[in-house]
């Protein structure tokens, strides 16, 4: 009990830190690992150990893909691809389904693009399409958002699952596969949401939509700025396939190259490579320190550290015994995957970041994955996908999607934890469900 103590007063020191004192969480979270160590009488050489192995661990497996992800993410968000796929999702299904249109489109640019930055870019769309219809500016914009918040909590290579993959060890293909669905079917009761709740909240745009976007002429065609993401998810799922028990692919050299193409690593450098094609014209500024290499350096910056830090926090409880203890605790309970869900939620609720929720969830479990049940392959890329799913809700005032959401709309704060906030819950609370309902059809 008082191991669980220690924990608990250290996770709310984290919080306190973030939350009152603005201290950014990578120092929050290793300053934590580092105080949880102490506070737990681990020998020194032991919290060292912890520090190196488990911040050198995580960035071999982790650092790359997330750097890679946000590389491809800033080309497409830049040369204006994002918006020529969002158009051509509209074009498919149409304006007369103008929220499920949109719903669609926020959910595929936020698998490679951050969510605040879906929304952002969606907007234009978003307004334009609420001027020249009587549907509520409300309605369309909380779709977008709504779409964004799912594939960025759940479907890689966004940062915060590509982290928690990596800390549990589960596998990326099957975490896209999974993840890909578990998103997908939440939509359906979100777009229920947006169509018979969000829509009923009488919002207009300010003013006709006059956002600066690229010219077409400069703009790539659908198919090119769709082949960065395609292609790397096509390959690591491939890969995954292949190292299936049943080997379908055999054992011999082609089994081999399709391992090596769809290792994460390798995949999402070939979608970071291929993002190169894009622009109309590389520039070689582009690709220097202060083009858009540099500023994908600086974005990827900060989660690449945060998910050190998470790391050693988990390395640290791993090696104080943590396991072996709540193995002793939960003789008789059954929380199995709904505690990563729980954690999650807690985190994300409390704090505002869907990584560090995720990122600081994953580093908990990690060590308590063989007590929980969790330790198999399956419930690995299960477990990485309810922590999504808990790190989806609740988005409201300390989250900075709700302002970007609120603002860019008009909403006030009431009717942005109406509609955005009250969505995101429950789209974590049907992601969770429905990984429950696999872990019980699969497991």
């Amino acid at each position: 009990m008082l191991t669980l103590l220690v924990i608990g007063c250290v996770l709310a020191l984290i919080l306190v830190a973030i939350i009152r004192y603005d201290i950014h969480p990578f120092l929050a979270l290793f300053g934590g690992a580092i105080v949880y160590g102490l506070a737990a009488r681990m020998e020194t050489d032991s919290i060292l150990k912890s520090i190196t192995e488990g911040f050198g661990g995580v960035m071999g497996n982790v650092g790359l893909l997330i750097l890679f992800g946000v590389i491809l993410g800033t080309f497409l968000e830049k040369t204006g691809g994002a918006m020529v796929i969002a158009e051509k999702v509209l074009t498919w299904v149409g304006e007369k389904s103008i929220n499920l249109s949109l719903m669609l489109s926020g959910w595929l640019l936020s698998i490679p693009v951050f969510g605040d930055s879906t929304i952002l870019m969606m907007n234009p769309i978003a307004k334009s399409l609420s001027s020249k219809s009587t549907v509520s500016y409300a309605a369309t914009i909380v779709a977008v958002s709504l779409g964004a918040m799912a594939s960025h909590s759940l479907v890689p290579p966004t940062p915060g699952p590509i982290a928690a993959a990596g800390i549990l060890g589960a596998d990326l293909g099957q975490v896209i596969l999974y993840g890909g669905i578990v998103s997908l079917v939440s939509l359906f009761p979100l777009h229920f949401f947006v169509q018979k709740w969000v829509s009923k909240i009488p919002l207009r745009p300010l003013s006709p939509a006059s956002e600066v976007v690229p010219q077409l002429s400069e703009r790539p065609t659908f198919w090119i700025a769709l082949l960065p993401i395609v292609l790397p998810l096509g390959l690591i799922i491939l890969a995954s396939i292949a190292n299936y028990p049943t080997q379908p692919l055999g054992d011999g050299p082609l089994a081999e190259l399709v391992n090596f193409l769809g290792s994460p690593v390798i995949a999402l450098l070939i979608g970071a490579l291929l993002s190169f094609f894009l622009p109309k014209k590389l520039d070689r500024k582009l690709l220097s320190p202060t083009g858009w290499i540099g500023e994908s350096i600086v974005a990827a910056a900060p989660v690449i550290m945060i998910t050190g830090a998470g790391a050693v926090f988990g390395k640290m409880l791993q090696n104080s015994g943590i396991g072996d203890l709540v193995t002793e605790s939960m003789k008789g309970e059954n929380w199995g995957i709904f505690l990563p869900f729980l954690l999650a939620f807690g985190l994300k609720f409390a704090q505002g970041s869907t990584t560090v929720a995720m990122i600081t969830t994953a580093s908990i479990v990690a060590p308590l994955l063989g007590p929980l049940g969790l330790d198999s392959d399956l419930m690995k890329v299960l477990t990485t996908v309810a922590i999504g799913a808990g790190a989806l809700g609740i988005s409201h005032a300390n989250d900075s999607a709700f302002w970007v959401v609120t603002q860019l709309s008009g909403m006030n704060t009431k009717q942005g934890n109406l509609s955005h906030s009250l969505g995101t819950l429950i789209a974590s609370t049907t992601s969770m469900l429905l990984v429950y309902g696999l872990s019980l059809v699969l497991n």
